[in-house]
This record gives structure tokens, C-alpha cells and sequence, in this order.
């Protein structure tokens, strides 16, 4: 059976990573080599906001070599990414450029919510227990050199997740001064921080019963080692945990590092990873710790294998998606009923219309988060509700979508009522090109069409059939028995959009009326 050879370069805050793959559908994923490299990018850009000079070239060198490596293994592929220390720098766009011009290698900044969205990817392809754990109370903990990023499950169900802007290596060099001056260090890192972790217990946990802590990170393989010795456990119960604290503390971070069998220059974010652990047990309840040596590159390989059709995933990522957005809807009180029936109708225009719109899969997904989000922002002023909307989805982490698809959304929404903005006026204020500004227009005008629909939020139309003929007209006939008067009237005036972009004049039926508009 055919093998694909595919190669993940993850560019962290403090160590590059390659690792190459072997890819097939009848054995899966298999790890061929895995190259290090400790380089603490991280360590500029928190502390000046820039990535120097002397780190570009160091890391150009990096991948100078792991080119020549790939070539040696026969790598048909490769995606190399970037998160919050490149992310974050002011000069990642001239480091980005250098990168290419010297190695051929282009180098993708992932978003906070593509970065965790594919780690939890990797998560779900290796783990056979992911899908029997996250049916129970569950959090999926993601410690960084930049951020700590928590996702709760229940029920099988993402019900929210956040990112807390205090990792490791952003700890450890805000702190760096205090080290040196307090034999209380540990003390002080809870001190900083326990306002966060508060904060996100009195928002998002409220009441729930967190089971299980399913644990992402560079450290808790090491510390599992050496609780359970050489057996096969993967699991570390609380006490446990906070038995090795306890020790970690008493005989300090570099003795402690020689006994996990960590290198001393990675000794100084033990300490702070440490804390962060203890920290989040406390605040979440959870009794276990799952152990899962998952990391970026991973989920990359894991992602290439399901676009490429190598692999089929076992769990429904988009379905997490949604529920995503649906959690962020709820948490702005839109009107439920309302968003359910217009979804259902948005996605059957969208679907009679594959040949008209030329829009695939993705687009579809982007249609159906924008529908759940688009009265979101009456929650905030009830005279400005699409505006708002907007400002609320480019403020709001959605995971799974990249930047780019979120400002899409946005922007969907945003021209859901009031005048379209032309391409050279939205343009001046982002980075959208017109192929993004034709899809947020196309979907756009679906939306609005859809949401003349239930003009009265009464849900008088649950389905439609949708007929588009030869005379340039969309035929939409709605099976009910209700009084569409004011549908009808309002139709006119939200069609027309829908048919300057798509040359198609909408035409809205009863089937149980005589009564019919149209422009």
C-alpha cells in the first residue's frame, strides 16, 4: 500500500521542531524522526515586542537544515507554523519574508484558534479514550511558552474555550526580576496567576463537574515518568500530583529537573508549568489527569491526512465548531428558535445554488456560524445590532477558524441590514482580498434572504422547496399555513442584494396562500 512522506516544522516560543511522517490508510500515522532545536523566540517578543535580528538567522540556519533533512527522508510535503511568539512580534511580516527569500520555506502564522483547534485534532486521532472521556465533564488544557488555552466538554459537546494570555516562558520573563529576589517565587507566580484563574471559574465553570483534566504540554510526560516509574499508566490521579508538588517545592526546581531527566536549559519554565498545573486542578475540581504527549505537528499531520482522505477522522470536528459559535449565541441571549430555522433555510438556498455561487464545504460552515451570530449583537444596543454583531465576532475567539475566516463572518453579518461597503473602502481598514469580499457578498445576500423570512421571529416558514428557473428567477415556495403578510412585504427590499450579486430575481411563495412578491 502507498505511504505519503509529510513533514510538520513547529516554530514555538522556545524550541523549533521538525518532525516527518508516514502517512497511509492502512497503518495510519507513523512518526519516522523528530529533530529539536531549543531556541527561545518567545523570550524577545515578550519582552520587546520584536524578534532580533541574531534569532532570524539562527532560525533561517534551523531550517536550512531541516530542508536537507527532508530531502534525505523523500518528504512530498511539508507545512512549517508559527504561533504567539511570531504571532506577536511587530516585525513577523519582514522575519516572515527573510525566511523565504533565504530557505524557500514559507512559514504560516497560525491564529490562537487554529493553533489549539489542531492540537485538539491530535488529541482526538490518537486518543481511543478522547471520545468516552469528553462525554463526561472534561477539560482540555493546553500550556504554552505564551498561553494557557482551556476547552470544556460535556456530553460530547465543546462548551466553550478561552485563552489566558499567562504560558510559561511569558510567566518566567515577566517575573525574571522577582526571581532573583524572593525565595517565594512559587508563591508569587500563584499570586499572578490566581486573578485569571478566578475570573475564568466565576465565568465558564460556574456549576460543572469537571471529571478530567486532559493535559497538553512539554513537562507532564516527564513528571507521569517518574511517578509511575517505567509501567504504562497515563493517568495521574490529584493526590498524586499534588504529592510530587510538594516535593518539587521542598527539594527545588534544578534538583527536581535532574531527577525528571530534564536538560538545565529547559529547567527555568519548570517551575512556572509546575504552578500552572497545581493551579488549574484546584480551580476546576478535576480528580484526573490524563496524560497526552500530543503536540503541534501532530495535529498538522493529522490535518493533512484527513484533507488529503488518507484518514477519516472518528470525531466530528465542524460539529465542535458550530457548537462553538452556538455557546457564544448563548451567551449573548439570541432568540434560539429563530437561528434553528433560519440555518435550515440559508442551507437549503445555499445547497439548491452549488452551480450559481461556486462556494464549497467551507463556505457552507461560514454561511451557518454567521446565521447563529448574526442577532448577537442586539445584546449590546438594540438600534445598532449588525454593527455590534460584528464587533462582538472580531473580538471572539471562534476555534477552528482562522483570522480570516472570522473577519469573514463578521463581515456577513455586518451586512446583514444597511448598505454593502464597497471592496476599496474595506479593504483600507484589512487584509481581505477580493476573493474573501466576493464570498462574504454571496453569503451576505443568502443571509438577509433568508432572515426576510421570519421577519416576525414566529417561525411561520420551516421549509421550502427552491426552484431556479430560465428566466433568471429563484422560485422559493413555503409550505405553511400561516399569515405571511408581513414576509411578503418585507421580501422586496431584503431580494435585492441577493439578485445584484447573483443575477437571480427571488420570487417568495405560500403554497397554502394565493398571495405572492417578488422583485
Amino acid at each position: 500500500m502507498s505511504c505519503t512522506m509529510f513533514a510538520a516544522i513547529d516554530v514555538g516560543s522556545y524550541e523549533v521542531n521538525l518532525k516527518i511522517y508516514e502517512l497511509s490508510a492502512r497503518k495510519g500515522i507513523h512518526v519516522v524522526n523528530q529533530v529539536k532545536h531549543r531556541m527561545e523566540l518567545g523570550k524577545d517578543t515578550y519582552a520587546t515586542g520584536r524578534i532580533g535580528t541574531e534569532l532570524v538567522d539562527e532560525l533561517c540556519d534551523v531550517f536550512l537544515d531541516f530542508q536537507r533533512m527532508m530531502k534525505e527522508f523523500g518528504v512530498e510535503d511539508y507545512r512549517a507554523c508559527a504561533t504567539s511568539a511570531v504571532r506577536e512580534s511587530n516585525n513577523h511580516i519582514v522575519l516572515l519574508d527573510r525566511i523565504y527569500l533565504k530557505t524557500g520555506i514559507r512559514l504560516e502564522v497560525l491564529s490562537n484558534s487554529e493553533q489549539r483547534f489542531l492540537g485538539y485534532k491530535s488529541i482526538a486521532f490518537n486518543s481511543e479514550r478522547f471520545q468516552e472521556i469528553i462525554e463526561k465533564g472534561t477539560a482540555i488544557v493546553d500550556v504554552g511558552g505564551g498561553s494557557i488555552q482551556l476547552s470544556l466538554f460535556d456530553k460530547d459537546n465543546l462548551v466553550t474555550t478561552q485563552n489566558i494570555r499567562i504560558g510559561t516562558l511569558r510567566l518566567r520573563e515577566r517575573l525574571a526580576d522577582v526571581a532573583e529576589r524572593t525565595v517565594r517565587y512559587a508563591a508569587v507566580i500563584e499570586e499572578l496567576l490566581n486573578n485569571e484563574m478566578r475570573t475564568y471559574r466565576k465565568f465558564y465553570l460556574k456549576d460543572r463537574n469537571i471529571r478530567y483534566i486532559l493535559l497538553v504540554g512539554n513537562y507532564i510526560q516527564y513528571i507521569n515518568h517518574y511517578i509511575h516509574k517505567d509501567s504504562n499508566v497515563n493517568q495521574i490521579t490529584k493526590e498524586e500530583f499534588i504529592t510530587f508538588y510538594d516535593e518539587f517545592i521542598q527539594k527545588g526546581q534544578l534538583a527536581m529537573a535532574a531527577k525528571l531527566g530534564i536538560s538545565h536549559e529547559n529547567s527555568t519554565l519548570l517551575l512556572p508549568t509546575m504552578v500552572i498545573y497545581k493551579r488549574l486542578l484546584e480551580e476546576t475540581g478535576a480528580e484526573n489527569v490524563v496524560i497526552l504527549g500530543m503536540d503541534l505537528g501532530d495535529g498538522l499531520a493529522f490535518d493533512y491526512a484527513e484533507r488529503k482522505k488518507i484518514l477519516k477522522p472518528r470525531h466530528n470536528f465542524e460539529n465542535d465548531i458550530l457548537e462553538s459559535a452556538k455557546n457564544i449565541a448563548k451567551r449573548y441571549r439570541t432568540n434560539r428558535n429563530h437561528t434553528q430555522v433560519i440555518e435550515h433555510l440559508a442551507l437549503v438556498i445555499f445547497d439548491k445554488m452549488k452551480s450559481v455561487h461556486g462556494l464549497g464545504k467551507r463556505e457552507r460552515l461560514l454561511l451557518q456560524i454567521s446565521v447563529l451570530l448574526h442577532d448577537c449583537g442586539k445584546y449590546m444596543n438594540m438600534s445598532q445590532p449588525s454593527q455590534c454583531s460584528y464587533n462582538i465576532i472580531m473580538a471572539t475567539e471562534v476555534i477552528g477558524l482562522s483570522h480570516m475566516e472570522r473577519e469573514i463572518v463578521a463581515n456577513i453579518v455586518r451586512f446583514n441590514s444597511g448598505n454593502v461597503l464597497p471592496f476599496e473602502e474595506l479593504a483600507v481598514s484589512s487584509l481581505l482580498e477580493r476573493t474573501e469580499y466576493m464570498t462574504i457578498i454571496k453569503l451576505a445576500a443568502i443571509l438577509r434572504l433568508t432572515n426576510a423570512m421570519d421577519r416576525s421571529h414566529k417561525q411561520k416558514i420551516k421549509e421550502i422547496k427552491v426552484n431556479i428557473k430560465e428566466n433568471h428567477t429563484m422560485q422559493i415556495t413555503a409550505d405553511t399555513a400561516e399569515d405571511l403578510t408581513l414576509e411578503l412585504a418585507m421580501f422586496p427590499e431584503k431580494a435585492e442584494l441577493f439578485e445584484e450579486v447573483y443575477s437571480l430575481k427571488p420570487i417568495l411563495r405560500a403554497k397554502k396562500t394565493s398571495e405572492t412578491s417578488g422583485i
